[in-house]
């Protein structure tokens, strides 16, 4: 059995549930990055402890919120003596708009964990692409590269749309997936 964290920034709520919906696919231990950009030395060790890390941010102006970057910053030490190496990664994020600039947050994502030497997991779904696809399908914001949700600016947390999160599930689910088969 592979032990799964996410750790994630939410600033309004939508965030969180595209987490919580990640970590039910997943079976996976949520850590919430706080306001203030900080962890406890408790969720730095389930970090520590972790098979596969998933990480999770809002898109703001193009990358992740300051509170997820300060926690990136604050992973200088485990990247000094390489403690995540070889550790699966992965990422999702959330915006208002449907393009929103979020895939500019995965590559944010990707990169910090190619810095760790980790190993990075995409959605491993088609998108809803065609004709007939609603905005409730799986995968419709259609990222390859990591999870995507959509959520209007003036959406309240019990409006985020069911496809978004169910694509959030089925990310983790593969993500705990692959982490099983390289862990064993």
């Amino acid at each position: 059995m592979a032990k799964v964290v996410v750790v994630f920034h939410s600033g309004y709520g939508h965030t969180r549930k595209q987490a919580e919906a990640v970590a039910q696919g997943a079976g996976a231990e949520l850590v919430a990055i706080d306001a203030e950009g900080n962890l406890t030395e408790a969720q730095w060790a389930a970090l520590a402890a972790a098979d596969a890390i998933i990480m999770g941010s809002p898109t703001y102006m193009g990358s992740v919120s300051w509170q997820f970057k300060k926690f990136a910053d604050a992973t200088s030490k485990p990247w000094f003596t390489q403690q995540w190496k070889d550790k699966i990664f992965a990422g999702f994020t959330n915006s208002a708009t449907m393009n929103g600039d979020k895939l500019s947050t995965l590559h944010y994502l990707f990169t910090l964990a190619m810095q760790h030497s980790g190993i990075w997991v995409g959605t491993g779904m088609m998108p809803s692409n065609s004709k007939a696809a609603q905005r409730s399908d799986v995968n419709y914001v259609g990222s390859f590269s990591g999870a995507m949700m959509q959520t209007p600016s003036d959406a309240s947390v019990d409006e985020v749309v069911a496809g978004d999160l169910e694509t959030a599930r089925r990310f983790g689910e593969r993500v705990a997936t692959v982490a099983r088969q390289l862990r064993g």
